[in-house]
């Protein structure tokens, strides 16, 4: 019996009756375009004998099916727990429709929904094994193609125009397919059946590799051009490589003359770059690797994963004498970003079997000046880029959306994000209560900025810091285009308190007669750990802020916080003692004078055999004291991320900053790798001053710990065994401050959130505290704790539909 005539069932005494044939129209909610959804459909329904269509719509993907109610209830059923690899499958409802009769299943074209559209569009997604396959098979049409891709791998968000996902909405709309092509496309039984960036080297986007000054290849092959890089690469010579998302800067990580020379060209400083190496073996011949690391590394997301190094690697030899990393890739830094090979251009440039030697590990870092946003245009990379490149490795498909590289921890067998980009933009975070339609804009460090509306909040990929007009018109850019793919139509909008800020400036100017709600920073910080985790807010936590800087109630500095928060509201229970920020930037750039000014707060004098006043020209230093005395320029800070600053310039590990929290990271790289005595292990935490202040708020005064580094300093301990010390204090003063307000508040749930959580010892160590204390213990796994997760705080706190009423503050 045909199930799309109808089901035979048993009757009374044996006769045999069909159940009368139904017609259901079903609708598929969430990453279901692009990820060979509808060709799954169509299988699906042919196994289970059901006529009808299905198709692309603005809501998601539509199927109209129609048979016996056995076979539809398996249908429906299985089209959520048999659902493609790359699809993210969120609800699935069906109503009953009037039958329409007919035969055979089909894929109909897609539509609008005549309405807000409010599918999600996949990320992108690194090249599968089929495809891996196929690229090395010298038998194969696309052997050495390097622009392979199924409907389980490739670009997705990258190159998406508009909806419903479509070939025709992507950038590929320009690249007719072959008859070859077309044939795949279109046959339900091939992997590439309607895979919409589907292409071979008769149809596809061309490589191309442009040298100033020299002849330009020909683009007949694509194997030429990759050829001419790779031996460029072994040259040492910096080229920049067109990718998914934006242009990379590549070099190869074992010569350190090339190394330091797109260091150089970067101004980079000493900031750590990024490797790229073939496979898991080669990873683990750099790195330390565990289960979750391997996972993250050869997933479909491929960010870059920043993992402790094997002692050989990190003097630059390597544990392979024919692999190995230069010194100058990431100095004094105790861990390597690592990532795998996600494009097929990647794998080429690493190398086929039988390919002629070249890099066995690339530096890639994004293809732009420092703090700029990463360069797509082709042309805007060939003048952009032009001091920093000596080649540039380029093809015709347009990037229409720019995204980053991700970049993630593994910290106690947890992944942390550092920043959510690549393989995970735009898929949203679900939401615990319904918000109104908004647009949070995050903040101007690491800025992101997400759009919100019901039980979804959908992050934009990494835009950057907004200290220049590029990155603000790349925000406006980028926020045009969520907005477009997630039919979000923002009622209102929230930002940071920050007088300054630039990101606030703009969410002023573009209000357009819509609220403009001013969130607190360290609020947003513990709304969006929160959130992430689903919290509805009902129960307060205890949340922990620590990081560099954020606008205060009181307009100083705040970064060193301990909240009784929910979204309605929060409570300033305990901080740093604020001390002297001299000069503002001055002491984030120098952090010996963070450690001067913290010494003079303390009451410590400024002993010239300690390595911050040595580090300090005699002239500054007296007009450093004359600056602390007068208060002149010297703004309040209760900064965390200051006080691990000025911890690390006065124990000697560093004085300059050429990045942002260079001196906390190099402090945390000296007690990873410390080798402390049996003596020092055992040495007790140095303990903070805790003091009560009006409304019984806690003020933690680090005097005691700063005095125990300088003993230390004086006795000759090593800087890495004071650096693992000052973390053990700071944890413990976490889980002392979390004691007292919940003895205080009967609250058992603590919230870590802030920039200094990156820190993956501190991060461990306060989890491990708190837990074994008995807290309930809020990390951030799904956005970074850093300002990248900001927004996602800020629309939780402005944008909760049963939120209380909140006034508006006009953007300064």
């Amino acid at each position: 019996m045909n199930p799309q005539r109808g089901t035979a069932t048993a009757a009374p005494g044996g006769a045999r009756l069909t159940a009368a044939p139904e017609r259901r129209k079903v609708t598929v909610r969430g990453v279901v375009q692009g990820v060979g959804f509808r060709p799954f459909v169509y299988a699906l329904a042919g196994e289970l004998g059901l006529s009808g269509h299905v198709a692309n719509t603005g809501d998601g993907v539509v199927a109209e099916v129609e048979g016996g109610p056995e076979a539809l209830a398996a249908f429906c059923g299985r089209i959520s727990s048999d659902a493609p690899p790359l699809a993210v499958v969120q609800s699935v409802t069906h109503e009953p429709m009037a039958l329409a009769g007919g035969r055979g299943f089909s894929i109909a074209e897609s539509r609008g929904s005549g309405g807000t559209a409010r599918t999600l569009v996949a990320p992108d997604t690194a090249t599968c094994a089929d495809c891996l396959a196929e690229l090395r098979d010298p038998a194969d049409r696309r052997h050495r193609h390097p622009f392979i891709t199924c409907t389980h791998c490739g670009p997705r968000f990258t190159i998406v125009t508009g909806l419903p996902y479509d070939r025709a909405h992507t950038t590929m709309e320009r690249f007719p397919m072959c008859a070859r092509c077309a044939r795949e496309y279109a046959d339900p039984r091939d992997r590439r059946f309607h895979a919409q960036p589907v292409a071979c080297h008769d149809c596809g986007p061309r490589l191309r590799l442009h040298v100033p000054g020299g002849e330009p290849p020909g683009t007949a092959g694509e194997g030429e051009p990759v050829a001419a890089a790779r031996t460029l690469l072994a040259e040492g010579r910096v080229v920049a490589v067109k990718g998914l998302g934006g242009y990379h800067l590549a070099c190869d990580a074992s010569n350190p003359a090339a190394v330091r020379l797109l260091r150089e060209r970067k101004a980079r400083g000493d900031k750590p770059f990024a490797v790229m190496v073939r496979d898991l073996d080669d990873a683990e011949r750099l790195v330390e690797l565990d289960p979750v690391a391997r996972g993250l590394l050869s997933g479909g997301r491929r960010p870059i994963v920043l993992l402790r190094r094997r002692t050989a690697a990190a003097d630059g030899t390597g544990a392979d004498a024919g692999l190995t990393v230069a010194g100058e890739v990431a100095p004094r830094s105790a861990d390597l970003g690592i990532m795998l090979p996600y494009t097929p251009l990647h794998h080429l440039l690493l190398g086929l079997p039988g390919d002629a030697p070249g890099p066995r590990a690339l530096v890639m870092t994004s293809g732009n000046l420092g703090g700029e946003p990463i360069v797509t245009d082709d042309a805007e990379a060939l003048e952009r880029l032009a001091p920093l490149a000596d080649a540039w490795l380029t093809h015709d498909r347009p990037i229409h959306v720019p995204c980053d590289d991700s970049v993630v921890r593994v910290t106690g067998g947890e992944q942390l994000p550092v920043r959510r980009s690549r393989g995970y933009a735009p898929f949203p975070v679900n939401l615990p209560v319904p918000v109104t339609a908004a647009l949070a804009v995050g903040g101007d460090l690491k800025n992101t900025f997400c759009v919100g509306e019901g039980h979804h909040a959908w992050l934009s990929a990494h835009v950057g810091d907004m200290d220049d007009l590029a990155t603000l018109t790349a925000f406006d850019g980028a926020q045009r285009q969520l907005r477009h793919i997630t039919g979000v139509r923002p009622e209102l909008l929230a930002a940071d308190r920050h007088p300054g800020y630039r990101s606030a400036g703009w969410a002023g100017r573009n209000a357009e007669g819509r609220p403009v709600h001013r969130v607190q920073h360290h609020h947003a910080h513990i709304a969006s750990v929160m959130a992430e985790h689903g919290l509805d807010g009902g129960d307060p936590v205890i949340g922990v802020a620590f990081d560099g800087t954020g606008y205060g109630d009181d307009a100083s500095v705040w970064g060193g916080e301990f909240l009784l928060a929910d979204y309605d509201g929060y409570r300033r229970l305990a901080h740093l003692s604020p001390v002297p920020l001299p000069g503002g930037d001055a002491a984030v750039r120098r952090p010996y004078r963070m450690a001067l000014a913290h010494l003079y707060a303390a009451g410590i004098a400024w002993d010239h055999l300690l390595p911050c006043a040595a580090a300090c020209p005699e002239d500054e230093l007296k007009a450093l004291a004359v600056q602390l005395e007068r208060g002149l320029g010297c703004v309040p800070a209760s900064s965390m991320g200051r006080l691990f600053d000025a911890a690390a310039s006065l124990a000697g590990v560093c004085h300059h900053s050429g990045y942002e929290a260079q001196a906390a990271m190099e402090f945390e790289a000296a007690a990873a790798t410390a080798h402390e005595d049996e003596g020092q292990r055992a040495a007790r935490d140095w303990a903070f001053t805790l003091r009560v202040s009006a409304g019984e708020t806690l003020t933690c005064d680090p005097a005691p710990v700063l005095a125990g580094i300088v003993a230390n300093v004086r006795a000759g301990v090593p800087a890495g065994a004071t650096a693992a010390r000052f973390h053990r204090s700071v944890a413990a003063l976490v889980l002392r401050v979390c004691r007292i307000a919940r003895e205080r508040h009967r609250l058992g749930t603590v919230a870590l959130s802030g920039g200094v959580f990156a820190n993956s010892l501190l991060s461990a160590a306060c989890a491990r505290l708190l837990r074994e204390d008995g807290f309930t213990v809020l990390r951030h796994r799904l956005v970074p704790p850093n300002d990248g997760g900001l927004a996602l705080g800020q629309l939780m706190i402005a944008a909760r539909r049963d939120a209380p009423p909140q006034p508006a503050r006009a953007a300064r």
